[in-house]
């Protein structure tokens, strides 16, 4: 009985001392550094951050919060060495707030400092845009008609020179049957000016 009891209470003294060496690995893990917002869109952004050197990071969890609300957005993701997340299905003109977490194999970090951020209008960002600036994908999109026009001048001139070439060879065809076309007006008009008479001699009228 005696043996039993003593069994069981190293057991539960062997699981505290887990539990109390988890925690202080937990402990242990910095929360991730330089959180930072960036490519921020009416609906999306990318978030980033920096860990320590040596952390043993495996992973990341982020916590995306409307600012006065208590939903929470919750990300995870293990079995990576990235320092990136991008957020999606944000609203435009809409305050958020965003907390970084590394994780390990025992457990994950304290939570970052909170980033506060807001979402810009669709509007206010094409109002902000100077004439001047362009995009990669206008300059993706204007090199798309380029080369969209350059194949349709370079049909039209393909299917003009068809034409032209057409036309010259119909014309070296006629001009070099021109020659036996004289000849056979030539020889058609000498049979009929002189019609032969039956005798050999010329019709004479007479007075």
């Amino acid at each position: 009985m005696w043996g039993i009891k003593g069994s069981c209470a190293a057991r539960l003294l062997l699981f505290l001392a887990y539990i109390s060496v988890s925690s202080v690995n937990a402990d242990s893990l910095s929360a991730p550094l330089n959180v930072t917002i960036k490519a921020l869109e009416g609906n999306s952004a990318i978030v980033t951050w920096d860990i320590l050197e040596g952390d043993p990071a495996i992973g990341f969890a982020i916590t995306q919060q409307k600012k006065d609300v208590r939903m929470l957005r919750f990300i995870q993701e293990v079995n990576t060495t990235t320092r990136s997340c991008a957020l999606w299905d944000l609203e435009e003109d809409t305050e958020y707030i965003v907390h970084v977490q590394s994780i390990s194999m025992s457990g994950t970090s304290p939570l970052s400092e909170p980033v506060l951020f807001r979402t810009p209008k669709e509007s206010e960002k094409l109002a902000s845009k100077s004439p001047d600036e362009v995009t990669m994908e206008e300059v993706g999109q204007a090199a798309q008609l380029r080369a969209g026009e350059l194949i349709i001048i370079v049909v039209v001139l393909v299917m003009w020179a068809g034409v032209i070439a057409l036309f010259c060879r119909q014309y070296d065809i006629i001009k070099d049957n021109e020659p036996n076309n004289n000849k056979d007006k030539a020889k058609n008009s000498s049979e009929c000016s002189t019609p032969e008479h039956p005798t050999g001699g010329l019709l004479r009228s007479k007075v």
